[in-house]
Parts: structure tokens; C-alpha cells; sequence
């Protein structure tokens, strides 16, 4: 039965009387009616069928606000109002300034150490799942490690391709744009062929791939943990880091390299581009000049760098999909974190290597 309401003036003040339902359907007409009836006011409920928490919540505003009284309220109705009155408090203010400054820090800063050791954990877990399949091979899945290929090499080299081929350009645009103060052009060769081999042919491929795949692998794992197929996987004796996580893993580390020699290639193709039509050097020339300023050693720094990239990558986005709870909010959360955690350890890994490889003289 719909709500009808039946506000009366009596003596001693108004007595407002909904009948039927009053539920959010009827939320709006049960705001106004209350609003439009004076005080005091007396809120009879023996009429009232079905009662949820937006009717429940307009009772307690009325009560709390206007001081109204409330009759003929049956147990349930009761114990409704007993809770919606309980969960209104005000919330918490956090602080500010230099002390709410320093607490969110803090709580940041635990945040990310309790991230680092699930994080380690995960590790500690893939690797026993490695031991695992080298004591039984039977149990490795061949086909969804070419699946992975697939999915992380195959259909990336466009998109790589394409981001490699006009950062090559820019490079050489930016970099011609500074040198030719100096009457330094041929010198664009140099920065085009260096930078892009050894720092941003990995690393910008390694962005790439953590917003492409890693969030992918994320999402995946996540919706797995949603629709419980990966507590199915443990209750039939099926280790989800034996079937979700080492393939992703393998397929990423065996792909990272080849998507950044692919896109060294393109950036460099790129850069000579626009050496040829801009600063009018002959692909020859620029073919010639590439192979004399570029050492090996560059070449194997961005190649032993990729794998790694891509393990982290492959690494933070299964973690990150195995930490979803049963909320499909989380899915997006978790997605979104896997993408910041992978590239954020990129970074700190290229500045590492950065390092280690300028301490051992291969710069």
C-alpha cells in the first residue's frame, strides 16, 4: 500500500501519521510534508507497514532537530530508529597543520611498509611456486605462457612502436634545438642514439607495459577473486601462483627485452626521420654515425635491464590482484595501485642500475 501522510493540528501541536510504506520511493514527499508541519510535533508510526533506512533516517532528523516525539512505533521500527540514531555522530575532523602534516605521513609510511612485505611475501611465494613446477614440469602451462606472449609482446608492439618512433623525433627536434647554438647539430645523432638505448628505450617501455599489462594482469586476478574462481583453483588442489602468477611472470620477462630492442629501433628510425628532412643528414650518414657513437655496452645495459623491469611489473600487478577482497570497488583500487607501485619501482631500479653500472665503468 502506498504511504499516505496525514498531518492533523490538535490542541497540543501536530501529529503527523504516514501510513503504508515509507521507504525511499517516497523519501522527497515525506521531507516536504514533515517540513510543512508545525510544532510541536508528534510522529505516529502504527500505520506505517515497511520502514528502510531513508525513512528511518527523516524520523531521527525530526527527532534530533526538532525535538518530535514518536508513538505506535512497532519493536522492529524501534530497533531501526536505535540504529540509525547510533551510527549518527558526527565525522572525524583530521587534523591540519604541521601535525595533520606529519600524521599523514606517518600513515603513509606505514602504508608502504606494510605494502613492501606483501610485496616480499608475493616474491617469497612465486618462488616456491618456481621450485614447485621444476619438481613437476607436468604441472606447467605451456599454453598460457604463449597465451601471455600473446596478450603482452605481440599486440604491444603498435602501441610501443608508435610512442617510440615520435619520442625519437622529439628528441632529435629538442636536442637539434639546443646544439645548433653551438653550430653542434651532428651532435643530435649522439643524444638520439645513447639516450634512447640505454635509458628511455627500456624505461619508456617499461611505463608502457606496466599501464598496459600490469594493470591487465590486476584486473584480471582481481575479478578472479570477485567470482571466488581462485579459492575454486585451491579447493580442487590447483595453486593460483602455479596458474595465474608464473606465466604472467615468465611471459613479461621474456617480452620486456624484445619490446625494448623494438622500440630502440623505432626511436632511432624516428630521430633519423627527422635528422633527414630537418637537419638534411643522410640516412647513410646517420646509419654510420649511429653504429660509431652507440658502444655495446649501452645496448646490454637496456637489455638487462628490461627482464627486470618487466618481472617487477608482472610481479606488483599480480600481487596487487591477489590482494582484492569480495568488492568490486576494489577491482578498480587495486588496478590503479598496480599501475603507481610498478612504475614507481622502475624508476627506483633504473636510478639502481644507473648506478651500479657507472660504478662498474660501463657508461
Amino acid at each position: 500500500m502506498a504511504a499516505t501522510l496525514a498531518p492533523s493540528d490538535q490542541l497540543n501541536g501536530s501529529i503527523f501519521s504516514p501510513a503504508g510504506a515509507l521507504t525511499i520511493v517516497r523519501a522527497g514527499s515525506v521531507a516536504r510534508e514533515l517540513e510543512n508541519t508545525p510544532d510541536p510535533l508528534t510522529i505516529d508510526l502504527s500505520r506505517v507497514e515497511r520502514m528502510d533506512t531513508v525513512g528511518a533516517w527523516l524520523i531521527h532528523r525530526s527527532v534530533r532537530d526538532r525535538g518530535a516525539q514518536v508513538t505506535g512505533a512497532s519493536s522492529e521500527l524501534q530497533e531501526l530508529l536505535r540504529q540509525v540514531a547510533e551510527a549518527d555522530h558526527p565525522a572525524p575532523v583530521r587534523p591540519v597543520g604541521e601535525r595533520g602534516a606529519v600524521a599523514e605521513l606517518g600513515a603513509w609510511t606505514m602504508e608502504a611498509g606494510r605494502t613492501l612485505v606483501g610485496l616480499l611475501g608475493f616474491f617469497g611465494a612465486t618462488l616456491v611456486g618456481f621450485l614447485n613446477l621444476i619438481r613437476h614440469p607436468k604441472r606447467f602451462r605451456y599454453n598460457a605462457v604463449v597465451q601471455r606472449f600473446d596478450v603482452v609482446g605481440v599486440r604491444a608492439l603498435g602501441i610501443i612502436g608508435l610512442m617510440s618512433f615520435l619520442i625519437g623525433i622529439v628528441i632529435g627536434q629538442q636536442g637539434a634545438v639546443q646544439l645548433q647554438q653551438f653550430g653542434a647539430e651532428v651532435y643530435t645523432i649522439n643524444l638520439i642514439g645513447r639516450i634512447t638505448v640505454r635509458e628511455l628505450g627500456p624505461l619508456m617501455t617499461a611505463i608502457m607495459v606496466a599501464g598496459r599489462s600490469g594493470s591487465a594482469f590486476a584486473a584480471q586476478i582481481g575479478t578472479m577473486k570477485i567470482t571466488e574462481e581462485v579459492d575454486a583453483m585451491r579447493t580442487i588442489g590447483v595453486s593460483p601462483i602455479e596458474a595465474l602468477v608464473i606465466p604472467r611472470l615468465i611471459a613479461t620477462v621474456i617480452m620486456m627485452p624484445l619490446l625494448a630492442f623494438w622500440a630502440m629501433l623505432m626511436a632511432i628510425f624516428g630521430g633519423g626521420l627527422f635528422s633527414w628532412i630537418s637537419l638534411e643528414i643522410p640516412p647513410l650518414t646517420y646509419v654510420q654515425r649511429i653504429a660509431e657513437v652507440v658502444p655495446a655496452t649501452d645496448l646490454w645495459v637496456g637489455l638487462i635491464k628490461a627482464p627486470v623491469f618487466g618481472f617487477i611489473i608482472a610481479l606488483a600487478g599480480c600481487f596487487q590482484g591477489m590482494l582484492v577482497a569480495n568488492d568490486a570497488e576494489q577491482v578498480g583500487l587495486k588496478t590503479t595501485a598496480a599501475v603507481v607501485q610498478s612504475i614507481f619501482l622502475v624508476i627506483i631500479l633504473d636510478a639502481v642500475f644507473a648506478i651500479f653500472f657507472s660504478s662498474i665503468g660501463w657508461i
